[in-house]
């Protein structure tokens, strides 16, 4: 059975176990930021984001490196959602160093980027995605996304 055919009941139930589970997004366009927090807002997730603009950054805060040591103010995410294409070091990259960092493993990662090459999706998911999302990015196939990721306990 595909994903997008698993019975669902109300579109917007069962987003629960992700509320207040801090997300780390990394994209380096502002106005994709803006639109990802209006998916979350609109899918009515309840959870603290945190946003860095590149794959230099993403490292950092996951290494807690620098600004990002304080965990209190910059908590470890549960969920990651990674732009591929991106200044200094890409989603790739950053995809490379997590699959690295066993202390990692626990965190889910969503690939959000507006490329819809085979390609890009075929080595996300080599490099340890859970899923892939293309851009922009619509709150119910967020949601979708999130459930089926619960489902499948990934």
């Amino acid at each position: 059975m595909a994903a997008e055919d698993l019975p669902f009941e109300d579109e917007w139930e069962d987003a629960s176990s992700f509320e207040n589970s801090p997300i780390l997004l990394v994209e380096d366009r502002g106005d994709d930021v803006f639109l990802v927090r209006r998916a979350l807002d609109d899918a009515r997730l309840i959870t603290p984001i945190q946003v860095v603009f590149d794959g230099e950054q993403a490292i950092a805060y996951l290494d807690g490196e620098g600004k990002f040591a304080d965990r209190s103010e910059y908590p470890m995410p549960e969920l990651l959602l990674l732009d591929l294409k991106m200044p200094r070091i890409d989603g790739f990259e950053v995809l490379r160093w997590i699959g690295q960092q066993p202390h990692l493993s626990s965190i889910r990662i969503i690939v959000l980027t507006s490329s819809e090459d085979i390609r890009d999706v075929n080595l996300a998911y080599q490099l340890g995605a859970h899923a892939f999302l293309v851009k922009p990015i619509k709150p119910e196939r967020f949601l979708h996304t999130l459930r089926c990721m619960k489902i499948y306990h990934i």
